[in-house]
């Protein structure tokens, strides 16, 4: 319904207000520690001190606005959408715990794999101008071009990593593409809740 609607939005904006606050609490508190302790930082263009704040802050905006909507989504579930949903809940976590750990390392990978190319992006550039700005042989200028170059060699060697790793996730999707049986899904869940109607006891 369009109530419905309006307090998802709702949720999402305030999930969004939420993690932004927070990201900028957490990047102002880094900028303002490592303005006093590592003059290298301190003496970072403008824009380069803005980048990494909104490398820390943008990817928390979007987790806390998605985990308010899922809440809300959370709370919606009646009936037999609740069963269904625990059941697919229980499914998940025993093919989970039968997965070996190098299974796991691989799904959380392929499942996290944006968040893995950005912290690497991230980490690579911090790396980099930590080391490139210990040389003392080198002028200021210098070291930003250098920082830059190594900043564009990261980009394109993350680039040409998640390319390869969206194109192996869809070729295993489709070595193990199985049947959709949401609908046999559906109807078992209503007749679990007609079976507790019957036992005077309904999930709300």
């Amino acid at each position: 319904t369009q109530e419905q609607y309006d307090a998802y939005d709702a949720a999402t904006r305030r999930g969004a207000l939420e993690g932004t606050a927070f990201g900028a609490a957490i990047s102002y508190g880094a900028h303002k520690l490592a303005s006093r302790r590592y003059p290298a930082y301190a003496r970072l263009t403008p824009s380069l001190k803005l980048l990494g704040g909104l490398l820390f802050t943008v990817p928390v905006l979007a987790i806390q606005a998605e985990r308010r909507g899922l809440e809300y989504d959370q709370s919606q579930w009646v009936g037999e959408n609740l069963l269904l949903s625990d059941s697919k809940e229980l499914e998940e976590r025993q093919r989970w715990d039968s997965l070996t750990t190098g299974q796991k390392i691989k799904e959380w990978g392929m499942n996290h794999q944006y968040s893995i190319i950005l912290g690497g992006w991230a980490a690579g550039i911090a790396t980099s101008s930590a080391i490139i700005f210990r040389n003392k042989y080198q002028t200021y200028p210098q070291k930003v071009v250098q920082v830059r170059m190594w900043a564009q060699g990261i980009t394109v060697a993350l680039m040409i990593a998640a390319g390869v790793l969206t194109a192996n996730q869809r070729q295993e999707k489709m070595d193990h593409r199985t049947e959709d049986h949401s609908w046999m899904d559906v109807i078992e869940a209503r007749e679990k809740e007609r079976q507790l109607e019957k036992a005077g006891y309904v999930r709300q």
